[in-house]
């Protein structure tokens, strides 16, 4: 059984700041369960373009307000509590927040725990 808690990752390692928020990754690739599981912060007032070429990612929205824009498209999708979206085909996205998000997202296959976003939209890293 794996027990964790933003408390106990708090500044370690797995509590990533990402550049316009923190990611607290609660579930990496070394936790063996076949996916990461992230409380993720989103900054009021930022604007992240992001793209993940090695992962698939679902969020779901507990706090804040922001929107979700596909690059692609132009596409644009209000994200308030109680909200998810996925990026099921690696979509190159903007993540805006006008209130700080907070998000739990599922990354599949797993974060090792070091990536870093690329705040251009080249997360090659994920």
């Amino acid at each position: 059984m794996i027990i964790n808690s933003l408390e106990k990752i708090a500044n370690t390692e797995r509590d990533v700041d990402w550049g316009n928020g923190k990611s607290r990754r609660l579930l990496i690739e070394n936790d063996k369960m076949g996916y990461s599981l992230t409380d993720t912060v989103v900054e009021a007032g930022s604007a992240s373009l992001l793209e993940y070429k090695n992962h698939l990612e679902a969020c779901y929205c507990v706090e804040g307000e922001g929107e979700v824009v596909d690059e692609q498209t132009g596409e644009t999708h209000a994200i308030t509590p109680g909200t998810m979206y996925a990026l099921d085909k690696h979509d190159k996205h903007w993540l805006k927040a006008s209130k700080t998000m907070r998000l739990v997202c599922v990354f599949n296959p797993p974060l090792k725990g070091n990536e870093r976003h690329s705040l251009g939209g080249d997360s090659s890293a994920y």
